[in-house]
Formats: structure tokens, C-alpha cells, sequence
């Protein structure tokens, strides 16, 4: 126990990551009292409930009583999720997992209690999200990228939103499931020059990346995506142990998929029907030589995180312009954000929107390489100085508006 709270691993970093997790926690903390104050009832959000306690083996006593119509359009989720081309079972699974232990019925009326179980795994996935974020900016770019990262991703109004789910659909799972695998995949392939047996060696890591696909793929079918990627990169980050490395991607999908299998308890014929019926990518090409098309992107980037809007084209600039800048590090992250963004760009309706959101770390992440590298040159002062006020006018404006909010 001593050796976990030792400087390295419990220090003044990490209580000052903590203390910015704990105020993203209460801005999500705070949407969501208005929300269940104001008494709306998302029809898709209790579906997802409903239908995730029939698969537990817990259905309601009653239905849901939804108070008129829905507030405002929400995403198409077909009304049986034997149809559901965009997600499996686990997605609602995870869904009504906190009402196994709510053992009364899902009514309007009672909305300001089950409200908040209903809200737990997505405000729980953000912050575990914006944890790893911290881990890994500061694993590649130091203490300075891990605040740079962590302070964007903390008051990124579009994290905020799709973790308290504020007229907004969960994607946080999603983005987690795929962050986790990237990296994942990116510390197991350097543990390959360890000489040490490499599966067994690796068994936690490969375990964590079987888990990060399944929460990925399973949160949002399209995400299957990230097997390729993830094999690719194992491939490249360790070209001497190209065997290993594909018979540890093999072990990681053979998990993701029992994992998968598991939430459809184990019927192999509604599994594969599930596969079989999944829409992975459906876009459209023709989104390519439309203005508004870009235009609906750089808006939705642009409410997600406004900030991104100034510091992206001045890191994409600094990374092109500058030698230093084009490593690995900062590469990945740039590589993957722009083929979500692609892809959220190619698919203008969902699941695209929730490829934008997915994309979110990784910009945080490259913003963050590019910045602390700036941050190591004689310009130090004055980058500091450009950083931190577009930082703290960044955190400031997010905390203004949220205060605004009103049932």
C-alpha cells in the first residue's frame, strides 16, 4: 500500500489532475439537476433502460410514462434493440445496469430519483476518459501536456454534455473503449522488447485491450474500425516481433468478441445475426463536395470545444512547419483524430456524431504533444503566456455558461 501512494504514482500532479476531474465532475453534476429539475424524459433514454432490464432478466412492472412529447430530436434508435443496426447489447446493457438495484417502477413522477442512475455510467465513463487522458499526455509529453490535455478535456463542453447526457446521446463509453485501445495497443507493443515470453508476459495488457475493444465496438458498431488500426499499429511499434505482436491482437479480439458474445448471453445465432445486421459504415461520398457538410463539422467542432478551434490550426501549423514536432507521439494521436473526423464527416448523421466526440482526446492529445514541445525553446515565456490565457479563458467561458443553465 505504501509503495501505491509514493510520490511517483500520488503526488502533486496527480491531485492537481484529480481537482480538475472534480470540477468536470460537478459541471456534469450540475446539468444534470437542471435536467431532472426541468422533469424531461428522453423516450430513447428510457427505451435504453427498458429494454437493457429485459436483457438482465428485471422488466418493469409498468411502462414508462413519458410527459408528452419528446423535447427535442433525438437520434433514430429503432424501438426493438433486435433491430438495432448501430449498437449491441451491450449498449444497453450497461444502460440499466444501475437499476438492478431500483426496485421500483420507472415513472416521470420519480424522475428526480432513478434520474441520477440513469446518468451514473456515462459521468463515470467521462471521468475515467479524462483520466486516461491525463495518464497518457503525461507518459508522452510530461507534466505540462498532462495539464494542457486534461484542462481541454475538462471543460469541453461536448464531454460534458454527452457525459450528463444534455440533449445529447452517451458516446462517452464509446470514446473510452477507443481511447483505451489505441494506447493500449501502443504500450503493448513496446513491452515487446522486453526479454521476457511476450503473451504471458502481457496477459493484463492484452486483457485491458480485449476490454477496450469490446466497450468500443460494442457501444457503437462502427468502432470496428479500430481493428485494423490497432493491428497496424502493434505492426509498426514493434517490426522485429511482427509474430507476437498479430498473435496478441488475435488474443485481444478473441476476448472482445466472448465479452460481446457474453452480453448477448451466450446465443450465438442472435450474435452473429447481431454482426450480420450491423451497419459499420454507412457514408456517403458525396458529403465530400458539400460546403455545408464542412461547414455543420467545424460548428459541432467548434460547440464541442471552442477552444480547439484556435489552438488545432496553430499546433497542425507548428507540426508541419517544425522538424521536431513529427514524432510518433504526436503523429498517432493527429493520424487517428483525423480519421475520426473523416468519418464523422463522411457519415453526417449518426453514427458520425459520434465519431466527432471520439475525436475529441486525440486533438486534445496532439494539442497538448505540440504545445509542451514549444514549451522546452527559448520562447518558453511567451508560449506559456499564449497557452495559459487561451487555457484559462477556455475554462472561465465553459464554467460562465454552464452557471447559465436553468431548469
Amino acid at each position: 500500500m505504501s509503495t501505491f501512494f509514493s510520490r511517483e504514482r500520488f503526488g502533486q500532479p496527480q491531485v492537481i489532475a484529480g481537482m480538475l476531474l472534480l470540477i468536470f465532475i460537478g459541471q456534469c453534476v450540475w446539468l444534470v439537476s437542471r435536467d431532472l429539475r426541468a422533469n424531461r424524459v428522453d423516450p430513447d433514454e428510457m427505451f435504453r433502460i427498458e429494454a437493457g432490464l429485459n436483457q438482465w432478466g428485471a422488466p418493469q412492472k409498468a411502462p414508462a410514462a413519458y410527459p408528452g412529447d419528446a423535447p427535442y430530436e433525438v437520434a433514430q434508435t429503432p424501438r426493438d434493440p433486435r433491430f438495432d443496426h448501430q449498437h449491441s447489447r451491450l449498449y444497453y446493457l450497461i444502460a440499466a445496469a444501475p437499476f438492478l438495484v431500483w426496485p421500483g417502477r420507472l415513472q416521470a413522477d420519480s424522475l428526480k430519483y432513478w434520474g441520477w442512475l440513469a446518468r451514473a455510467p456515462y459521468v463515470l465513463f467521462g471521468v475515467m476518459l479524462g483520466a486516461s487522458l491525463w495518464y497518457v499526455a503525461r507518459r508522452l509529453y510530461g507534466n505540462a501536456g498532462g495539464y494542457i490535455a486534461v484542462v481541454f478535456y475538462c471543460f469541453s463542453p461536448g464531454i460534458i454534455r454527452s457525459s450528463s447526457l444534455w440533449f445529447s446521446q452517451p458516446e462517452t463509453g464509446a470514446a473510452w473503449g477507443a481511447f483505451g485501445a489505441v494506447f493500449t495497443a501502443i504500450a503493448v507493443a513496446h513491452t515487446l522488447y522486453a526479454p521476457r515470453e511476450v503473451v504471458l508476459w502481457n496477459w493484463r495488457r492484452i486483457v485491458l485491450l480485449g476490454v477496450s475493444v469490446a466497450l468500443a465496438v460494442g457501444s457503437q458498431f462502427s468502432l470496428a474500425i479500430l481493428l485494423p488500426v490497432v493491428l497496424v499499429l502493434l505492426l509498426y511499434l514493434a517490426p522485429a516481433r511482427q509474430s507476437a505482436a498479430f498473435v496478441i491482437w488475435l488474443s485481444a479480439c478473441t476476448l472482445a468478441g466472448l465479452l460481446l458474445l457474453a452480453a448477448y448471453s451466450f446465443q450465438w445465432t442472435d450474435f452473429v445475426q447481431s454482426l450480420r445486421d450491423a451497419e459499420y459504415f454507412r457514408t456517403s461520398a458525396r458529403t465530400l463536395s458539400m460546403p455545408n457538410a464542412y461547414l455543420q463539422l467545424l460548428t459541432e467542432l467548434g460547440q464541442n470545444c471552442p477552444a480547439l478551434m484556435l489552438a488545432f490550426p496553430a499546433a497542425l501549423i507548428v507540426y508541419f512547419s517544425w522538424p521536431r514536432a513529427r514524432y510518433f507521439g504526436n503523429t498517432a494521436p493527429l493520424v487517428i483524430s483525423i480519421i475520426c473526423v473523416m468519418l464523422g464527416l463522411l457519415m453526417p448523421h449518426y453514427p458520425g456524431f459520434g465519431f466527432r466526440i471520439v475525436a475529441l482526446p486525440f486533438l486534445f492529445l496532439f494539442v497538448a504533444g505540440i504545445s509542451s514541445d514549444l514549451l522546452e525553446t527559448r520562447q518558453h515565456s511567451l508560449v506559456l503566456a499564449c497557452v495559459s490565457s487561451l487555457l484559462g479563458a477556455y475554462a472561465i467561458w465553459s464554467l460562465l455558461e454552464i452557471a447559465r443553465v436553468r431548469g
